[in-house]
């Protein structure tokens, strides 16, 4: 199986552009306004001093991300505004022209030629697509609910201060009273962001293993998962020690949830807040990576190219995301089997990614996905039997997890709907307690300090994730 390219890093990093919610709103809303001018042939007088006078709106947008319900009120700002400045006929042709890009491009562009092209769905995948647009509710920019009354609002108020082209108070108080409505509404309703534990891991015995594999299928919803019919993965989670309780990163973005796995460290330490690395430098903290190298040991993560830009090429094997997501794992697990064979690294962690680009494209709510977490566990069944014949397995220990969930709709994941905040989560080998269910919550960061003890080096540094000693047997050495 091929890396991915260069040109695929770098698209990408564009294409997040488009696929994150933040950049996408400011993006989309200038380009539908320049190209609504362009092809009426309207004026151009003014627009200048409209997009300065709806500057604060982009920054207050991009701040604010009004998560899951908060979206409903997105729409009284538009009211208010088009109540104050009164209903211009003008502005229904230019709602009408953002609102038809819009869902062509999330419905046809994205929705079926951008997957048909990258992972092979087929051409009708519109006819599922446009409504999972509708009920999605992470943080992309197919997120209906959400993107519609933001464009909106800021479609009206770039042509109303367009035309009238005077500096007036509304300018100053609409702006401000839309600060203080968004900082009420995050500040007393957004409460569902985990709380992530704040002190510094505390060190603790673990019995140590000689290999540590990570079997990664991102995006793979608990219930979901449930509904599988997974031999390989149930059996390891029924003989082994499992968390009923590990939550998730805020926001459940891929690379968000990786850099907290592998380094212990929480998102504002960490600095990574989205799938777009804005730095050349990736995470600010050490990881997993660094502290095995202290002790002469190797780790790897064979994933997405995205995971480059957290972590640099040293740590991460790319695979190409432009494949018929029916071979996509397939792909991934016989390039793991060369890995293990060429460099046996003594931690190897490993993303399937068919069942999040499934979630992703077709949806988690039906028969498609469900398939997919199936095939994830034949194929991991395969992984784990080459490792036993290399004799791979004799003292290692095996992690079974997801990054995050899926939410319905586009099985997007971001603002932690319920389907994307609690992540299946077990332990097995030699070392590890039997037949274990520990209720107590536990979130992601405890990943990366777990793995360190268990390969004999020290905690990363900024790790905050609690040790996971109860999976383990004491009188193991």
């Amino acid at each position: 199986m091929k890396s991915a390219s260069r040109f695929e890093k770098v698209a990408a990093r564009m294409w997040n552009l488009l696929n994150e919610g933040k950049p996408f709103t400011p993006i989309f809303t200038i380009g539908v306004f320049l190209s609504y001018l362009i092809l009426t042939q309207g004026s151009l007088s003014g627009v200048g001093f409209g997009f300065l006078m709806t500057l604060p709106l982009l920054v207050l947008y991009w701040k604010f991300d009004f998560p899951l319900f908060l979206r409903n009120y997105l729409w009284l700002p538009l009211i208010v505004w088009l109540f104050i400045e009164g209903t211009d006929t003008r502005l229904l042709p230019l709602f009408a022209y953002g609102a038809g890009l819009y869902f062509f491009f999330t419905v046809f562009f994205w929705g079926t030629i951008y997957y048909h092209l990258r992972i092979g769905t087929n051409w009708l995948n519109f006819t599922r697509f446009w409504k999972l647009v509708l009920k999605n509710s992470d943080s992309t920019s197919g997120n209906a609910q959400e993107q519609l009354p933001k464009v909106g609002l800021l479609l009206a108020y770039w042509q109303t201060a367009s035309i009238e082209q005077t500096l007036d108070w509304s300018y100053l108080w609409f702006p401000l009273g839309l600060f203080l409505f968004a900082w009420v509404l995050h500040h007393y309703l957004f409460d569902w962001k985990p709380k992530l534990p704040t002190e510094s891991t505390v060190d603790a015995p673990i019995p140590t293993s000689q290999k540590v594999y990570v079997l990664i299928v991102d995006g793979m919803r608990k219930d979901r998962y449930m509904a599988a019919n997974t031999p390989f993965l149930e059996r390891l989670r029924q003989e082994g020690t499992e968390y009923t309780n590990m939550e998730t990163v805020y926001p459940a973005r891929t690379v968000v949830c990786f850099s907290s796995m592998f380094t212990g460290a929480r998102p504002e330490e960490h600095g990574i807040h989205s799938n777009m690395v804005w730095n050349t430098t990736g995470v600010k903290t050490d990881t997993v990576f660094d502290r095995l190298r202290d002790v002469g040991k190797t780790g790897k993560i064979l994933g997405i190219a995205h995971l480059v830009d957290a972590f640099g090429a040293k740590d991460v094997h790319t695979v190409t995301a432009v494949m018929h997501n029916d071979v996509a794992d397939r792909n991934i697990v016989d390039r793991a089997k060369q890995i293990v064979q060429q460099e046996d690294p003594d931690l190897l962690a490993i993303q399937l990614i068919g069942t999040d680009q499934t979630g992703h494209s077709r949806g988690t709510l039906y028969s498609e996905y469900v398939q997919k977490i199936e095939e994830a566990d034949a194929l991991l069944a395969e992984f784990c039997e080459e490792l036993d014949r290399l004799g791979k397995l004799d003292d290692a220990t095996l992690i079974v997890m997801a990054d995050h969930g899926q939410a319905d709709g586009i099985g997007g994941h971001g603002h932690l709907d319920e389907g994307e905040r609690f992540v299946p989560f077990w332990m097995y080998g030699k070392h590890v307690h039997a037949g274990l269910k520990v209720d107590t919550h536990r979130h992601i960061l405890s990943l990366g300090p777990t793995i360190t003890k268990l390969l004999g080096a020290d905690i990363p540094h900024d790790s905050r994730g609690v040790l996971l000693t109860e999976a383990f047997k004491e009188e193991s050495s």
